[in-house]
């Protein structure tokens, strides 16, 4: 039976995570360019500035800022939408699939990290190795 992780494993993970996007050469995006980024890479469907905002509970103004930085970096991109010219729409980019594959990579590198040393990995380790 699985059990679920200690909060402050979850945040080890994060902390290790984040700690390793700041010291590697790429973008350093803030919590909320994060938010919005993960938002468009993880949950299927069209985005627009409105439904973002709406997702994340913030305003316009702020989704557009994290976009401004996105587009930047090319982590994302803005198009008006065929249908609605007043909507504009948030497209995924390649680079930007690229830093979420590199994401993934870091978080899975961090809980590894974390899990050989959480004391509960360690004490299911000693359990399994005493049989």
């Amino acid at each position: 039976m699985a059990t679920a992780p200690a909060p402050d494993h979850l945040v080890g993970i994060l902390r290790d995570t984040v700690v390793a996007l700041v010291r590697r050469d790429g973008p350093d995006l803030s919590s909320r360019q994060l938010g919005v980024f993960l938002t468009c890479y993880l949950q299927d469907g069209a985005h627009t500035v409105r439904g973002l905002a709406a997702d994340l509970n913030v305003s316009k103004p702020a989704i557009t800022r994290a976009l401004d930085r996105l587009g930047e970096l090319d982590l994302a991109r803005r198009k008006v939408d065929p249908m609605d010219r007043r909507s504009v729409l948030v497209q995924r980019t390649l680079k930007g699939t690229a830093f979420l594959r590199d994401l993934r990579g870091i978080m899975s590198e961090a809980a590894g990290s974390a899990k050989k040393t959480s004391p509960v990995h360690e004490a299911t380790t000693r359990r399994a190795a005493n049989g």
